[in-house]
């Protein structure tokens, strides 16, 4: 069974150098028959949902498609599946591929939630990642979201940029804080392998920030947001009460979820779970699609011993850290009896807290995430 719904659209005006998603430029009618791919896809699913409490446009850049063509494919999804009262509709948004016309359609197809790919608001910033809009367009873009009437906006925010120092890092939050969305995530520059940052910054690179900058600029941000009066509720996100992402809560929190489009990942709750993958072409994914097969490629059946680690390496992402009554409740065993010395340890190195029933990350434990997350695996 699943509540949540992705759906990927893999085309970019221009694919930045950093990005190691699937995507690319759509060339003529590629969008157009990929949006009929999306139907196609969704026809040939037998699944039974429950109610979807969320649906996320993520790519890419989702806001490449027509809003005619989100108001089709909205209509599509819910004559498959039912709606529950309060779902929550995400579209990824690059800010010059918006204006106000645009807005008031897609929020009139559905659309509730807007996610900004802003990255920075400084512009040699912003041509130094490759990106195809001004700090002016972001800006411009944030206003006619507010002026389409969308009162649930996040912004996405990087640092550990090349050349970045620790006082323009601070610039852009309290620029961010001015602005006041709703939600702001807020990531660290990562080189992924087979990127053209792989080739321009190889490991040991000079013009890379260090590990220590890069740690500041993550506590910098907390007691900037935190300050604000935004919550700390994920590693890389922050909201105002009431504003966590519903979609992204569920992945932490094991919600099945089912994944439309060219390399877009599901989970359903099948036993300890059931993880199946699109296939990553786009020849590959029209092939298999026109074809009436479920696009459904390597198949994964979660044992107890891999949900049991998903439970906790997903589940401490979030603030509200991972209940021990939850998880003996899931799986008929307590936390200390599965990592008997995982967690003492842990909490020695000052990664983990613990109150009665609760186990949290501290913010070093936030930092250092990837090593906690590798114990439990």
């Amino acid at each position: 069974m699943f509540n949540r719904l992705y759906v990927h659209i893999p085309f970019c005006i221009k694919k930045c150098g950093y990005c190691a998603f699937v995507s690319g430029v759509p060339v003529e009618n590629e969008l157009e028959e990929y949006h009929e791919l999306l139907i196609s896809e969704l026809d040939n699913h037998q699944l039974i949902s429950e109610p979807l409490d969320s649906i996320y446009f993520g790519g890419g850049t989702p806001s490449l498609l027509k809003a005619r063509q989100l108001s089709v494919l909205l209509n599509k999804i819910r004559y498959r599946m039912p709606f529950s009262e309060n779902i929550e509709i995400t579209l990824e948004a690059n800010p010059c591929t918006i204006n106000g016309v645009y807005l008031s359609a897609v929020r009139d197809a559905g659309i509730n939630r807007i996610s900004l790919g802003i990255q920075s608001f400084d512009d040699l910033f912003l041509t130094a990642l490759g990106r195809i809009h001004t700090s002016e367009q972001s800006k411009r873009a944030f206003r006619d979201i507010r002026a389409a009437g969308f009162n649930n906006v996040s912004i996405d925010l990087m640092h550990s940029l090349p050349g970045e120092t620790l006082e323009q890092w601070r610039s852009e939050l309290l620029y961010a804080t001015d602005l006041y969305p709703e939600h702001i995530s807020v990531y660290g520059l990562t080189i992924e392998g087979n990127t053209p940052f792989a080739l321009k910054y190889p490991n040991g690179s000079s013009q890379l920030i260090d590990e220590d900058l890069s740690a500041d600029m993550f506590e910098l941000a907390d007691e900037i947001l935190t300050g604000a009066g935004f919550e700390h509720y994920e590693i890389a996100n922050y909201a105002r009460p009431g504003y966590r992402s519903d979609h992204n809560s569920g992945y932490w929190k094991r919600d099945g979820y089912l994944g439309l489009g060219v390399a877009a990942h599901s989970f359903l709750r099948d036993g300890y779970g059931l993880r199946f993958s699109n296939p990553y072409t786009l020849e590959e994914y029209r092939s298999m699609t026109r074809s009436g097969k479920p696009t459904r490629l390597d198949e994964y059946s979660l044992t107890r011993q891999d949900a049991m680690s998903e439970y906790l390496y997903l589940g401490l992402r979030l603030s509200d850290g991972v209940k021990g009554s939850g998880f003996e409740s899931e799986f008929g065993s307590s936390i200390d009896s599965i990592y008997e010395t995982t967690v003492p340890d842990l909490g020695k190195l000052g990664l983990l807290s613990r109150d009665a029933d609760t186990v949290r990350l501290t913010l070093k434990g936030m930092l250092l995430s990837n090593q906690v997350f590798s114990r439990f695996l």
